[in-house]
C-alpha cells in the first residue's frame, strides 16, 4: 500500500545518535545545542480529589505548528491529559476485573472472556471490534481486534495481549492491593497493565473528542506467551493490519522503566540437533568399526557451537534439553523426553534442543550456516541434522523505528515527563511486535512498570499506568495526522 508519511522531525543521522547516547537528546529547534527551555502553558486541573499522575506543564510551540496559546492543538493535548487523569480509577478498577479473569493460554474460555470484557469497552467508543477465533489445528482461543476510520490520515496500530502464563492450575489466581500504588496478581503487569493502558489512552481520545478523527487498530491477541502454530495462520490478522499501517505502538511493559522504550528486539528461532552412532560395546569405542559414538558427537557439536558463535553482539544461544542413550524418544510440543541405556553400551541416538536469538535477519541467516557448517563435521561412523523453526522474527533497529522513538521523546519532554532512552535489545525477549516491525515503523515497551513478570510476585506500580496513557494517548494524536492532511 502506499502510505501517508508521519509527520516526524529529525534528520536519520540524529536519530541513530539518540539510539546510541546515554544522555539527554538535543533540542529539536535548536538543531542538536543546548537552547533555553520553551515558554509552558500550566494543564488542566483534574476534577476535586483527582490526582495529578506524572504531568504538570505542556510545553508551548513543543510540537509543530501548536500556538503558544491555549487554543488548538495545545487546547486539545491539554483535555486529553486531563481525562486521562480522570478515567485512569476506572481503568486501575477494569484492571483488577480482567487479572481476577484466568486467561492462561491454554484456557480458551478464560482468554475468550477477558477479550468480550475488552470488546465491549472498545465497541462503546465507537469502535468496530471482531473476535477471530483460530481454526482447531492452532488449538488457540483466538484473537480480538478493534477498529476506527477516521479520515483520510495514517493509520496507527495498537498491538497487546490477553493471555498470560497462569494456567487455571496455577496457585497464582487472585488480584491483591498492596499499598496504594502496588498491586499483585497474574499477569498485572505482562500484560493485562499495558492492555488497560491502550484501553486508557483510547478512552481519554474519545473523551477529548479526539478519537473520531483518528485512524486506530487495536490488535489484542490470545496467544503470545505460548504461540500457536502454524504462525502463518496465528499471526496472519496481525501480518495484515501491520501492512496497512503507518505505525505500530506495542505495550508490553518496559525493562528500562518509565523513561525508557523499545527500538530493537531480538528474535526467537527453535533449533533441534538429532545424532546418530553406531551402537556397540564400550569396549570397542573409537575403533573403525564402531567409530564416536552419539554421545561424542554431540559434545563435539556443542562444544563447537560455543567456541565458534559465542562472543558476536547481540547473538545468543542456549542447548535447553539434551537426551540421549540406545533408546531415545522426544516430544518437541510437550518439552518431554526419555531416554533408555546402559554405562557399557555406546549410544546410538542423542536429541538436543535450544534457541537462538539474533537481532537482524542476516546476523540469524549466518548464524544458521554457521550451526549447519558445525554439524556436518562428523566424527567417524556418525552422522548429525540440525532443523530450525523460525518464531518470532528479529525486530532491527530500523531508522523508521528511530523516529518514532524520537516522536515518543518528544512528547514525554512537552508533557514535562523528561527524555526516553532506547533499551538494549539484549534485555528484551520476543513479542508480537516483531512480526508488526516487518512492515511498519515500530516502537514497543510503552506498558506499565512492573516487577517479577511470569512469577507469583508479579506486580505493577499503578501510578505509572496514567503516565504512560498520556504518553500514548499524545502520541496517537500526533501521529495520527488531521482530516486535512
Amino acid at each position: 500500500m502506499s502510505r501517508r508519511p508521519l509527520a516526524l522531525m529529525l534528520p536519520i543521522a540524529a536519530l541513530v545518535s539518540l539510539a546510541c547516547a546515554s544522555t539527554p537528546a538535543p533540542d529539536v529547534a535548536g538543531g542538536g545545542a543546548s537552547s533555553p527551555a520553551p515558554a509552558v502553558i500550566e494543564r488542566a486541573v483534574p476534577p476535586a480529589g483527582q490526582e495529578t499522575v506524572g504531568v504538570g506543564r505542556v510545553p508551548a510551540g513543543g510540537h509543530g505548528s501548536t500556538a503558544e496559546t491555549e487554543s488548538g492543538p495545545v487546547a486539545l493535548e491539554l483535555e486529553i491529559t486531563a481525562m486521562v487523569d480522570r478515567l485512569a480509577p476506572a481503568a486501575i478498577d477494569f484492571l483488577e476485573t480482567i487479572v481476577e479473569v484466568n486467561s492462561g493460554t491454554m484456557n480458551p474460555e478464560g482468554v475468550r472472556e477477558v477479550g468480550r470484557l475488552f470488546e465491549t469497552e472498545l465497541a462503546a467508543l465507537g469502535m468496530q471490534t471482531r473476535w477471530i477465533e483460530m481454526p482447531s489445528e492452532v488449538n488457540r482461543a483466538g484473537h480480538l481486534f478493534a477498529e476506527i476510520r477516521g479520515g483520510d490520515g495514517p493509520t496507527i496500530l495498537l498491538i497487546g495481549h490477553l493471555d498470560t502464563v497462569f494456567e487455571p492450575d496455577s496457585p497464582f489466581q487472585d488480584w491483591e492491593r498492596l499499598d496504594t500504588d502496588l498491586a499483585r496478581g497474574p499477569g498485572v503487569s505482562d500484560m493485562k497493565g499495558g492492555d488497560a493502558v491502550i484501553l486508557l489512552a483510547l478512552q481519554a481520545l474519545h473523551s477529548a473528542g479526539r478519537l473520531d478523527d483518528l485512524n486506530v487498530i487495536v490488535a489484542l491477541l490470545g496467544d503470545e506467551e505460548e504461540t500457536g502454530t502454524p504462525l502463518t495462520i496465528s499471526r496472519q490478522h496481525l501480518v495484515e493490519a501491520a501492512r496497512r499501517s503507518d505505525a505500530a505502538l506495542g505495550f508490553e511493559g518496559g525493562v528500562g522503566g518509565l523513561q525508557s522504550a523499545t527500538v530493537a528486539r531480538r528474535g526467537f528461532t527453535d533449533w533441534r540437533l538429532t545424532v546418530r552412532g553406531e551402537q556397540g560395546h564400550s569396549s570397542v569405542i573409537f575403533n573403525d568399526r564402531y567409530g564416536a559414538g552419539a554421545a561424542f558427537e554431540a559434545a563435539r557439536i556443542l562444544t563447537a557451537f560455543y567456541d565458534r558463535l559465542r562472543g558476536e553482539d547481540d547473538l545468543t544461544f542456549g542447548a535447553g534439553i539434551l537426551v540421549g542413550g540406545t533408546s531415545v524418544a522426544y516430544d518437541g510440543e510437550s518439552n518431554r523426553g526419555s531416554a533408555f541405556g546402559k554405562t557399557n553400551v555406546i549410544p546410538s541416538e542423542a536429541v538436543i534442543a535450544g534457541d537462538l536469538r539474533t537481532l537482524t535477519h542476516d546476523q540469524l541467516a549466518r548464524a544458521k550456516e554457521s550451526m549447519r557448517q558445525i554439524v556436518s563435521e562428523n566424527l567417524p561412523r556418525t552422522s548429525a541434522e540440525i532443523e530450525f523453526r523460525d518464531s518470532y522474527p528479529p525486530m532491527a533497529p530500523e531508522p523508521r523505528n528511530l523516529e518514532l522513538l524520537q516522536e515518543l521523546d518528544r512528547v514525554s519532554r512537552d508533557l514535562g515527563m523528561g527524555p526516553i532512552t532506547p533499551v538494549d535489545p539484549g534485555k528484551r525477549g520476543a513479542a508480537d511486535i516483531s512480526f508488526a516491525a516487518q512492515y511498519t515503523a515500530a516502537l514497543g515497551g510503552l506498558g506499565v512498570v512492573g516487577k517479577g513478570a511470569h512469577t507469583p510476585e508479579e506486580t505493577v506500580d499503578l501510578s505509572s499506568i496514567p503516565v504512560m496513557a498520556k504518553r500514548a494517548a499524545i502520541l496517537i494524536s500526533r501521529l495520527g495526522g488531521t482530516n486535512s492532511d
